[in-house]
């Protein structure tokens, strides 16, 4: 993606002085020029400006005036004050009403140059902050975790190839299944990994205010426009855009967007000219888009500029192999959440996991090992840990045996009941069986036919 060229508008009443400016600044930005303060009003209304070169004797409205209104329609855009004046209440005005710096007019060119290209860095770390802010409240340590299954293994050999391509991405798949998560490894492989990655969830935000998150709003364009606020696509620029659940964009706006991707340019809320835009597209939904095409809730044009690059999310329960790794990723995760010190999940516990059908994914484990660490006070979680529905689960997973159901249901609660009588006894087997009131002998009996002595030996060793 080829950076757009920052635009700086020179606003003096000296043509001499404009031509100098221009020449100066010609070979990195582009130059706008302006000869009032009326003029450059008017002209950063229709043009987009990153920066301002600013006289304050200008016939009309002086400058300062200038500066005050552009600080407060204009916030992104940096100014730096050029004057004749040197006195040191001039300065102190111009920076009180926003300025970047504050220079007279016998600079030399390289001080200029430096001091323009100061001002493009601090708004670039200004807009860095921006971005920031917006993903610091969900950017606890997310991360897509690599599982042994197949399904995920042909996943990450697909992103390899593609991820460093300019190509849009759709990823397709239920709710839970960790899109959001594999468009982040996408962008971290592109070569590229410090760029932007600006996240939008389009079912998240209110109808009302979709276009102006995603394409940014003039002051004035609505009601509690206040100021120029920059959108989702101007934040991501030179970086990653995804757009989760792209089957709940609005028809109207499915036009706005289907312009972005052709012709490489977006228009802001209220706004009257065109603005570059410059970014790496990755949409997602849960949606079925053919038949969304097919009934005419989205269009199709666009829905074919999305699908470039189809990657399918599978669901937990065909990646299942895959969920030990997550359940103690998870579990790494909210022990230092929660400050807690849980060695590990029992391999009798993750088989139960194994047996449950998962209707939320991968979301729906995570909500399930952050409760069961949030409330545990042991050194591991195990069966009877688990919620009772798992439990049923597992039983019907198991299908037909030759004990029926009733009798595997109450061998279940036994074995629960007896691991939590030997946590409570420090898995001390002598003294578990004397709380029980049952012989050290048939205890040990149990232990065997219920698969509890090879748990007790590991927490032990542990």
């Amino acid at each position: 993606m080829s950076e757009r060229r920052k635009t700086v508008l020179v606003v003096d009443d000296d043509e001499g002085m404009r031509d100098t400016l221009t020449a100066v600044l010609k070979r990195e930005y582009r130059v706008l020029r302006a000869a009032t303060g009326e003029a450059a009003l008017q002209m950063m209304e229709k043009e987009d400006v990153d920066l301002m070169l600013l006289d304050v004797r200008l016939p009309g409205i002086n400058g300062f005036e200038v500066l005050k209104i552009t600080k407060e329609n204009y916030p992104y855009v940096e100014v730096i004050v050029i004057s004749v004046l040197k006195e040191l209440d001039a300065a102190i005005e111009a920076m009180r009403h926003g300025a970047y710096h504050y220079i007279s007019k016998d600079f030399d060119y390289e001080n200029i140059r430096g001091l323009v290209a100061n001002a493009s860095e601090r708004q670039d770390l200004s807009r860095h902050v921006m971005r920031l802010r917006a993903e610091v409240a969900e950017q606890v340590e997310r991360e897509f975790v690599v599982g042994p299954s197949r399904r995920t293994r042909e996943i990450i050999e697909l992103v390899q190839k593609i991820a460093k391509l300019s190509a849009t991405v759709l990823i397709l798949g239920e709710s839970g299944t960790g899109k959001e998560l594999l468009a982040r490894l996408i962008h971290r492989e592109s070569g590229a990994p410090d760029a932007p990655f600006v996240a939008v969830n389009l079912a998240a935000i209110p109808r009302e205010l979709v276009e102006s998150t995603l394409f940014g709003h003039e002051k004035g364009a609505f009601t509690g426009a206040i100021r120029q606020q920059l959108g989702k696509f101007e934040l991501a620029a030179g970086g990653t855009l995804f757009l989760d659940e792209i089957g709940d964009l609005r028809h109207e706006l499915q036009a706005k967007l289907l312009r972005a991707i052709q012709e490489g340019e977006i228009e802001r809320v209220g706004g009257t000219h065109p603005i570059k835009t410059d970014f790496r597209l990755i949409a997602a939904t849960n949606t079925d888009l053919d038949k969304a095409v097919k009934d005419g809730s989205f269009r199709e044009d666009l829905y074919y500029r999305l699908n470039v690059i189809p990657i399918r999310m599978p669901p937990l329960r065909e990646r299942i192999d895959d969920l030990p790794d997550l359940a103690q990723f998870f579990l790494r995760r909210y022990n230092v959440k929660f400050r807690k010190n849980i060695q590990g999940i029992a391999d009798s516990t993750l088989r139960i996991l194994k047996s449950y059908w998962w209707p939320g994914n991968i979301r729906e484990l995570e909500n399930l090992i952050e409760r069961l660490v949030a409330v545990s006070d042991k050194e591991w979680i195990t069966d009877e840990d688990l919620p009772y529905e798992l439990h049923v689960a597992q039983l019907d997973s198991e299908g037909p045996s030759t004990e029926n159901l009733l009798d595997r249901a109450v061998s279940t609660f036994e074995r629960n009941f007896i691991i939590r009588a030997l946590e409570k006894g420090g898995w001390n087997v002598t003294a578990t069986a004397r709380t029980l009131g049952i012989p050290l002998s048939t205890l040990k009996f149990k232990m065997d036919r219920l698969e509890i002595r090879e748990l007790a030996r590991k927490i032990r060793g542990n």
